[in-house]
């Protein structure tokens, strides 16, 4: 029986990657390749759309030869992606017309502090994405989009141009430009779609003057939305799952029942919730969202969104040239038995959730004559723990259901003194599961939904395999002094802002 295969196209912020599934969610092949970052000023963060597509067919094709494979074995694709990212483009030439806008900039602020600054549209935020505004979401980088680059809003609204967030783009691309589209997941990080209608809210685009001509149409996350154009692979390949890509961890975390939680550790970290078939407004900083549409039904989650992780380790690293490589950051830290008093707060982009304060900059508290560089790698990754603690205590008494366990993701949960950490601060058990390519698992397992290579949620759940189990170490006691501290020390931060 001829075997098959679901190529899952992972397009994050730092590097794209491509990995191949086989029936049994067995990662046959991975390849990577890392994307630069532009930052013209100072908080703006741009990415060359061009290079997002080369770079990730490029993978696409390293990854089909390391597999060993024919291209015809190839069940179907899926996409997953850094959210938010806007891209414009034209219909006609499929140029981007600008540099793609990352979720990490902050270049279209003033364009939030004057939406702010209309009471009604910002209830109208509100009450229909149940999102905090932030210029981490889409629509304010439309707006700077089209209101910066000359002729931009002229040719949006004739409809010569397209909006997208990295999945369309990709789509686009990978179709020969015969389909603009979305799934749901997406189209609910922008800000401009409506959670409970499950649609583009007209309204919203009408208040921020962005034409309905640039939006894609929205599908379902597992959905054929159409088929690779010749050009790119030499053969029709379906495209049949989209999401973004921390509702695809969540997904391929098998978090399917709400209460089921997740964590993702890469360049910022990602709390979701699942929380069923409602989605629910936050009244403690946190966002709701699409976590994915299936069989014709919305799924929604809680998100806490942490902009800086494991980039803290990485300004150790090439800032103050304090380690040489994030895979010494648990020896050198262990080298201790605590941070001797030491916090971090990695707030270089801000404070995000629950906390949503763009102003406030980092701070290195606590430091004595005594303190040498293993403090400070404990602290950079007690950090880490304690930012997820902040969502965990907001999203708790939202939820309005216990959440039993956290499982987790993403290159620092390789770290297993890390891990003990967050078990520790939570007062949780923290599950990692043997396959770490959670992220693009959750696009494979969407593509492969929808060609009918795995029948149901029931069947993928079996494939969820355990890897290690962290459970809490320290007393009750000792936890809320640690997370006394830390709080302590946010204080001092947002009191400081440069």
């Amino acid at each position: 029986m001829r075997r098959r295969y679901i190529l899952a196209l992972d397009s994050g912020t730092v590097k794209n990657r491509t990995a191949i599934f086989d029936e049994r969610a067995n990662l046959v092949a991975l390849a990577a390749k890392e994307l630069n970052v532009y930052r013209p000023q100072p908080g703006w963060v741009e990415q060359d759309a061009d290079e997002i597509w080369a770079a990730q067919l490029w993978t696409a094709e390293q990854a089909i030869r390391e597999a060993g494979i024919k291209k015809s074995e190839i069940a179907a694709i899926g996409i997953t992606n850094q959210r938010e990212t806007t891209v414009l483009w034209n219909r006609h030439t499929g140029r981007p017309i600008h540099h793609a806008v990352s979720w990490q900039s902050m270049q279209s602020k003033e364009i939030v502090e004057r939406f702010r600054k209309n009471a009604d549209l910002l209830e109208e935020f509100r009450q229909n994405t149940a999102m905090v505004l932030s210029p981490y979401f889409s629509v304010s980088k439309i707006c700077w989009l089209l209101d910066n680059v000359p002729g931009a809003r002229a040719l949006a609204e004739q409809g010569d141009l397209a909006f997208g967030t990295i999945d369309s783009w990709l789509l686009w691309k990978l179709t020969g430009g015969k389909v603009h589209a979305t799934d749901d997941s997406n189209a609910s990080r922008t800000m401009l779609y409506h959670l409970a209608h499950g649609a583009w809210d007209d309204t919203l685009l009408l208040q921020t003057q962005i034409p309905r001509a640039l939006m894609p149409e929205i599908h379902p996350s597992s959905y054929e939305y159409g088929a690779t154009s010749p050009a790119v692979f030499g053969t029709e390949i379906p495209i049949s799952g989209i999401l973004g890509n921390q509702q695809a961890d969540l997904f391929g975390q098998c978090c399917f029942l709400p209460g089921a939680a997740k964590n993702t550790y890469g360049e910022g970290s990602f709390f979701l919730l699942n929380t069923g078939s409602r989605f629910m407004q936050s009244h403690n900083g946190l966002n709701a969202t699409v976590a994915w549409k299936l069989d014709g039904k919305l799924t929604y989650a809680l998100e806490g969104s942490i902009f800086v992780a494991g980039v803290a380790l990485e300004w150790l690293r090439r800032g103050l040239k304090i380690i040489d490589s994030l895979d010494k950051t648990e020896w050198i830290a262990k080298r201790v038995t605590d941070t001797a008093g030491v916090y971090f707060v990695p707030a270089f982009r801000g404070l995000s959730a629950p906390y949503w304060d763009s102003e406030t900059r980092g701070v290195i508290i606590g430091l004595s004559e005594e303190t040498h560089r293993a403090h400070l790698v404990r602290a950079a990754l007690a950090a880490m723990a304690y930012q997820v603690r902040d969502v965990y205590e907001a999203i708790r008494p939202d939820a309005q259901f216990p959440i039993e366990e956290l499982r987790v993701s993403g290159g620092a949960s390789r770290n297993n003194l890390l891990m003990q950490m967050q078990a520790n601060i939570l007062g949780l058990p923290v599950r990692r599961p043997v396959e770490s390519e959670t992220t693009a698992l959750g696009a494979a397992y969407m593509a492969g939904l929808a060609v009918k290579l795995w029948q149901s949620t029931d069947e993928l759940a079996a494939l969820w395999h355990e890897d290690a189990l962290f459970t809490p170490r320290i007393s009750a006691d000792e936890r809320e002094r640690l997370y006394d501290g830390w709080q302590n020390a946010v204080s001092h931060a947002m009191g400081w802002h440069g």
